[in-house]
Order: C-alpha cells, then sequence, then structure tokens
C-alpha cells in the first residue's frame, strides 16, 4: 500500500473549497430563513388588512350615515346646479356635515361657475295633417339658448349622425329642425361605453346643425330604455355660427317622431324654451381631510361632484358619490384609524356644465407643490360595486394597475373583481398631468342611464345597501394605498 502525503500547496487549496461551500451553506440557510420570514411577515399583513377590510365593511353595513346623508342632499337641498340657490345650500350643507363626521379640518374654495337657468316653458307639439296636435316630452340641453316667445315651428330633417348633415347638404336642412336619433348601442355590456358612441349628437349636434341653417335641433335621449323621460346634459355652441335652441327628447317620442315622418316627411313641430344663461356666478368646491400622521405632504384625495343638474334631485349623479366619499372620512374616525397619508375628501363643483370647479383645485394644488399619490372618484351611480378602472401618465397607470391587481384577493370577497385601465373620473383626470395614479369607482352600469340627467334621478331611486357598499369600496382601497402606498410592489411596501 502506497500512503499518499498531499504537500501544503494541495492542502490549502482543499481547506478554501471547504470553507466557500460551509459559506455557501450558510448564505442559503440565512437565504431561506430570510425568505421564510418574509413570506411569514407578509402572510401576516395580509391577515391584517383582510381583518381592518372586513371591519370597514361592517361598519359601512351597520353605523354608517350614508344613506341618510343622501336623504339630507336630495330631500332637504335638491337640485344643485351650477350658479343656483340650491348649489349654494349644498354648499352650506356639505361644509356643516364634513365637520361632524372626522375631518380635522375643512374649508372652501372659490371658483366661479357658470349660470344657466331652466325657465318655466319646455313645450313641443307634433302637427299632423287631419289629427289632433301630440305633446312631445322635451327638456332643454344644459347650455341652450331660448326661443322666441311661442317657439319655432318648422318641419323636422332626422339624421343619426353628424356625417349625415354633409351628406344632406344646406339646401335639404336649412330653416328646419333637426331630429338626432342614434340611440345607445345595446350589445355594448359597459352602457359608458354606449354613452359615449352617441354623446357627441348632444354636445355638439346644436353647433353642427346651426353651420347649415337649421333653426333648432331635437336630440334623442341618452338612454338604454325606452320611456317619456327627457334626459338633459351639456351641449356648446361654436363662435360664428348662430346659437339655435337644444332639446332633448324621450326615446318613446323620438321613435314615435321618427315612425310619423316615415308617414309624412313635410309634417311640423313647435318647440318652446324659455331658459337662458347668465353671467358666471361664484361658488365652492368642498373640501375636508384628515392630515397624516406619517406623511401629510402625500394625499390621497377620494370625491365626487356637488352640483347636479336640475330635474331630478341628483341621487346617483352624483349625490350617491359624494355621501360615499364624505363617508371615507367617517370610516376611519368610526374604525379608530389614523391614516399615515393625508385622505382628503373633495366634493367638486360644476362637473356637469363646465368642470371649473375641478380645474380651478387642480391649478391650486399645482401652484401649492400638493403631491397627490392617488385620486378616486365615485361618479357612476349608487349601484353595486364592481372595481375600479385605472388612468395615469405612462408608467404611474401601469404600476397602479399592477398594485390594484395585487388586492383583488383582499376585496374579491365583496364581490369586487374588476380591474382594468379606463377613466379615473372627469374631475380627477385633472391632476393626471401632476403624475397622480387615478382610479375610478366601477359599480354595475346597467341601470345608470335609466336616471341619468333626468327627473327620476330621485333619493329613491337608491338602494340602500348598494350605496353602502360602494362607500365601503371606497374606504377599503383607500385604507390599502395609504397601508401598502401605490409605487412599491407588495415585497417592497414601505409602510410595513
Amino acid at each position: 500500500m502506497v500512503q499518499h502525503n498531499p504537500d501544503l500547496k494541495t492542502r490549502i487549496i482543499y481547506i478554501i473549497f471547504c470553507y466557500l461551500g460551509l459559506v455557501g451553506w450558510l448564505l442559503a440557510g440565512a437565504k431561506s430563513a430570510t425568505g421564510q420570514a418574509a413570506a411569514a411577515q407578509a402572510a401576516t399583513a395580509q391577515l391584517a388588512d383582510s381583518v381592518q377590510i372586513r371591519r370597514l365593511f361592517d361598519l359601512a353595513l351597520t353605523q354608517s350615515g350614508t344613506y341618510e346623508n343622501l336623504r339630507e342632499l336630495c330631500q332637504g337641498v335638491g337640485p344643485r346646479l351650477s350658479g343656483s340657490a340650491g348649489a349654494e345650500q349644498a354648499v352650506r350643507w356639505a361644509d356643516q356635515k364634513l365637520r361632524t363626521m372626522g375631518a380635522d379640518s375643512v374649508w372652501l374654495q372659490p371658483v366661479m361657475v357658470p349660470h344657466w337657468v331652466r325657465g318655466n316653458t319646455e313645450r313641443s307639439l307634433l302637427h299632423r295633417r287631419g289629427q289632433a296636435d301630440t305633446k312631445l316630452p322635451v327638456c332643454a340641453l344644459g347650455g341652450s339658448v331660448g326661443t322666441p316667445q311661442g317657439g319655432i315651428r318648422a318641419e323636422v330633417i332626422e339624421v343619426f349622425r353628424l356625417t349625415d348633415l354633409a351628406k344632406l347638404g344646406r339646401e335639404k336642412i336649412a330653416g328646419k329642425i333637426v331630429l338626432y336619433n342614434r340611440p345607445m348601442e345595446p350589445v355594448l355590456i359597459n352602457t359608458f361605453e354606449a354613452y359615449s358612441g352617441c354623446v357627441d349628437q348632444r354636445s355638439s349636434g346644436a353647433a353642427e346643425a346651426a353651420a347649415y341653417g337649421a333653426v333648432a335641433v331635437l336630440v334623442r335621449s341618452m338612454n338604454l330604455r325606452m320611456d317619456d323621460l327627457p334626459h338633459t346634459g351639456v351641449m356648446g355652441y361654436r363662435a360664428g355660427l348662430d346659437s339655435i335652441p337644444a332639446a332633448a327628447i324621450s326615446t318613446n317620442a323620438a321613435a314615435a317622431l321618427s315612425r310619423a315622418l316615415r308617414e309624412d316627411p313635410n309634417l311640423e313641430v313647435t318647440l318652446e324654451l324659455s331658459c337662458r344663461n347668465y353671467p358666471d356666478a361664484l361658488s365652492h368646491n368642498v373640501i375636508g381631510q384628515i392630515t397624516g400622521s406619517r406623511h401629510p405632504e402625500e394625499i390621497i384625495l377620494v370625491g365626487g361632484h356637488l352640483d347636479s343638474w336640475d330635474l331630478g334631485e341628483g341621487a346617483h349623479d352624483d349625490g350617491a358619490g359624494c355621501v360615499q366619499s364624505m363617508a371615507v372620512l367617517e370610516a376611519y374616525r368610526q374604525a379608530g384609524l389614523r391614516p399615515d397619508l393625508t385622505v382628503r375628501c373633495v366634493l367638486f363643483m360644476n362637473e356637469e356644465n363646465g368642470q371649473k370647479g375641478a380645474i380651478e383645485y387642480a391649478r391650486v394644488a399645482g401652484e401649492r407643490g400638493e403631491r397627490h399619490v392617488a385620486a378616486i372618484e365615485s361618479d357612476r351611480g349608487g349601484f353595486t360595486p364592481r372595481g375600479f378602472s385605472v388612468d395615469g401618465l405612462d408608467g404611474i397607470r401601469e404600476t397602479a394597475l399592477a398594485r390594484l391587481r395585487d388586492w383583488l384577493g383582499l376585496l374579491a370577497p365583496y364581490g369586487i373583481h374588476f380591474a382594468d385601465y379606463g377613466s379615473g373620473g372627469v374631475d380627477i383626470s385633472h391632476l393626471k398631468p401632476q403624475q397622480t395614479a387615478l382610479f375610478g369607482f366601477v359599480p354595475d352600469s346597467q341601470r345608470y342611464f335609466d336616471y341619468h340627467h333626468a327627473a327620476n334621478d330621485r333619493f329613491d331611486a337608491v338602494n340602500k345597501r348598494e350605496l353602502e357598499l360602494g362607500a365601503a369600496a371606497l374606504s377599503s382601497l383607500i385604507y390599502l394605498i395609504d397601508q401598502q402606498g401605490i409605487m412599491a410592489t407588495p415585497q417592497e411596501s414601505p409602510k410595513r
């Protein structure tokens, strides 16, 4: 047997390899232990979040004043069109209410807003040879000029798209009332997409028709349901063209008028409106907040618009969004929570016919250098919550959507499953250039346009439980943003 005696160099190399192996084993063990500790910490944090979200929903469904607040706003204050006495009463109501709901500071932000008044006369008659005149349910569109006393009587010509005007030409349109009769597309499951597909005839139909010599326009109401309720909404004129009267006509009446035109293309309609535009009026955004305990300079905004159209009580649009946003502050107080970031409730004035409140809010925020980490808007009615849409500048919106999808597991037990790109909301959109992550509250949309801008948008159209579920959904999302942040990944949460 031959004895092998390694030399010193060989022994040193052997010892080094053994040492490196030991270090690797120790590091692997440490990494495994660290990973296990991190996983345990994440699981503990998720459990804590789950418990807190459950509590927020329990409070909203058993102790919230959200529904009674909506009753006060709708039935105590009523319609709140910008510039009206109702709008100013709503400002005073919201100012006092926020002071009782957990806000540690409340203030009014002045803003000049349009002042349009509907007037007392809205009348339309269909004249057919040998038959009694038929009343057509109509209402002036917001911003429209009125008619001469006694109204305008003229033949009617039907179109379905703005481009139809050019095909017909001035010779066939001049001196007539244009009926825009394009319906909302029924096959679109997202009713807001259907609304977007035909609202151009309301917003710019009068200006387009005036360019061809029309004397007035009737616009089919933005409504999927066939009924006798005309739906108002904002419209505008174009400099250099005549400002002609513009009215919405109910879906049933639009269909009946279309049938009558097929029988007699030369029939006439009378339209009489007494609406009028006045100089801009002073109003206010109403703002209340809970100041953050760790990062008060960072703001999470939640809001809706305090103004409404004047036909109903503005219950779904947007009384629901206002009281849900106010309920977030109430939820923090009831749960005994103090946010790390500042949670600010903003009730915007003048979303419906000018967005002046939102524009002014964004301007002041920019001048002050305020840092809005996220903004959430509720302006799609008080129906059952389905989820949230996400918008923002490139990079921000992608990260915000990823975070929202991370949180769906916590929100799914409450029926919240939707998370995708989409509009955050008209008012908060003005914060987009300030690198704010924008979230739009998305409730079920199938019934919204039955009420939108119509006389039946009243308090009794809102379901108490659905309204409260929406308030809890907003509170839960704000809680998660406050605790985990928007820009960090779950493993890099700066709050834990």
